[in-house]
């Protein structure tokens, strides 16, 4: 089958999903063999900036949740098979479902495959396995979800004979950095001024002067690759070392030299980039430069929606995000909902690029960051909306796992989520609560802390933490947390509960004797 063909038999596929669904309510509550593709279909290269990146695929298991409709079912792949402790861990969270009957709809599949290709290539590198996915699914009531659409997505959704519930990779570049820029303009979305998009250092040192020559007064510059991940293809150039070449005191081609010599000492997000290796990249993903946004009190809020298979626009959850870098621009977690003085504006600027989204013919998951600046004298908010993400990001697995385990509602009105009982829910996640004396934990130590200091989540309550990325904690020391609460601090409470609990029990002089301790006591 060729490239034309692939794509012809995707958009029927693609139609078939939408007639199959004719509003979000049938979506959402439908009997649905699930297959999971939890593929990070991106430039490996970014990847890499990342420790434990291939344990990324653990961030869909939220997804288990779902088999708390008993007639679900659910096949989840991974390229190495998960440990058998984090999917009980899962499991055991359905209220009202026997664990043997979850685990009865759900077929776990790995590839056995540590390379760096992306999971999808490596599940259509393997003709055997797709057999077995297609075998053990009912193509009249299934799709497939994953992280991120790309070509690969839509050719194994083509090879499963399956629809995708994600967004056709044709319309991939909505979501970079320039067609982001581009749908904020149609949006009439304030966003910062920036260039248009350019493919090589020469041409990206041009662009960055003419920016600076529209907006003398600019500090700094952020430099930005047009398919960057989690803020890791983010640079920085401070203009305010270069003032000598500022407009009115050279000529453009000076200040582009300038600009070109001075890319050799960017400020890099990532903390083992170079301009070497970064530049390398601009070819293959282009980049643009885009004036940085000041202020005193500066936050960065976060809105999550998605395009329904009917067209409509819904949106999901707004967070006020958690940002670490050298300038604050990687992605570190989130809590939910984002501040109440604004969280009502940033929806409606968010349902406006959903629609020119869903009228471009995206489907599923979409997030806008912004910039909001504080200005006291006037009791007001600036909003400068930077980024689309049209795929799952770090926001989409806590509030998914908060919605499929109480069962609750996002209030548009206000921007609070409900249980089923009318409590308004709270939480505070992370995917990067990483320390060097947590290398060496293993999914079964986690969860005897867990135990023993009573950090679970407690579906009685519908407060606690929910865990995940514990693959990343043996090699890299890396964990990623979800603390509900009942309230803000109730929700940091219980983050800070368990950073505090790990911290105690991997200090290095009480690890052994902790644990020895414990068992002495149980047995």
């Amino acid at each position: 089958m060729d490239g034309l063909d692939i794509i012809a038999e995707f958009e029927s596929l693609q139609t078939k999903l939408r007639d199959r669904w004719q509003t979000v309510e049938e979506f959402d509550t439908s009997e649905a063999d699930i297959v999971v593709v939890p593929s990070l279909s991106i430039d490996q290269r970014e990847l890499c900036k990342i420790d434990g990146f291939h344990h990324y695929e653990e961030r869909l298991l939220f997804s288990l949740i779902r088999l708390r409709n008993p007639k679900t079912r659910l096949v989840y792949i991974t390229s190495q098979p998960l440990h058998p402790s984090v999917i009980d861990y899962y499991l055991q969270l359905l209220p009202g479902i026997p664990f043997s009957h979850a685990r009865d709809r759900l077929l776990l599949l790995s590839t056995y495959d540590s390379s760096l290709s992306s999971l999808s290539q490596k599940i259509l590198d393997r003709p055997r396995l797709i057999e077995r996915i297609r075998a053990a699914v009912h193509p009249d009531r299934a799709y497939m979800i994953c992280y991120n659409s790309s070509v690969l997505e839509r050719e194994l959704s083509v090879k499963l004979n399956i629809p995708l519930y994600a967004l056709d990779p044709a319309l991939l570049n909505w979501g970079t950095k320039s067609g982001s820029r581009q749908i904020f303009a149609e949006s009439g979305v304030p966003h910062p001024d920036g260039s248009d998009l350019v493919w090589n250092a020469k041409d990206l040192a041009v662009v960055t002067a003419e920016l600076w020559e529209r907006q003398p007064e600019l500090k700094r510059i952020v430099i930005k690759l047009n398919e960057g991940f989690s803020g890791e293809g983010n640079a920085l150039l401070d203009l305010r070392s270069l003032q000598e070449f500022r407009p009115g005191i050279v000529s453009h081609s000076q200040r582009v030299t300038k600009i070109y010599d001075q890319f050799e000492s960017l400020n890099f997000e990532a903390k083992t980039e170079t301009w070497d290796n970064y530049s390398s990249q601009i070819p293959g993903l282009g980049a643009i430069a885009e004036a940085f946004i000041e202020g005193d009190h500066k936050l960065s809020p976060s809105v999550q929606g998605r395009v329904t298979p009917d067209g409509g626009v819904e949106i999901l959850s707004t967070h006020d995000q958690i940002l670490g870098g050298p300038s604050g621009q990687i992605y570190l977690g989130c809590r939910f909902p984002a501040d109440e003085s604004y969280r009502l504006s940033i929806q409606d600027m968010s349902l406006r690029v959903g629609r020119a989204l869903s009228e471009k013919g995206a489907l599923e998951r979409f997030g806008v960051d912004f910039i909001a600046v504080h200005h006291p004298e006037k009791e007001d908010w600036e909003f400068h909306a930077i980024e689309i993400n049209l795929r799952k990001g770090g926001t989409t697995h806590p509030f998914m796992t908060l919605k499929f385990l109480t069962n609750g509602r996002y209030d548009l009105s206000s921007g609070m989520f409900y249980s089923q009982q009318g409590r308004p829910k709270y939480y505070m996640a992370t995917d990067n609560l990483q320390k060097e004396q947590y290398k060496g934990l293993l999914p079964n130590d986690l969860m005897d802390i867990i135990a023993y200091y009573q950090l679970h989540f407690d579906t009685s309550t519908e407060t606690g933490t929910v865990f995940h990325l514990m693959g990343c904690l043996s090699e890299f020391g890396k964990l990623g947390l979800t603390s509900i609460g009942n309230s803000p601090q109730q929700a940091e409470d219980n983050y800070r509960r368990v950073v505090k609990a790990i911290d105690d029990e991997t200090r290095p002089h009480e690890k052994c004797q902790n644990l020895s301790m414990r068992w002495n006591n149980w047995f």
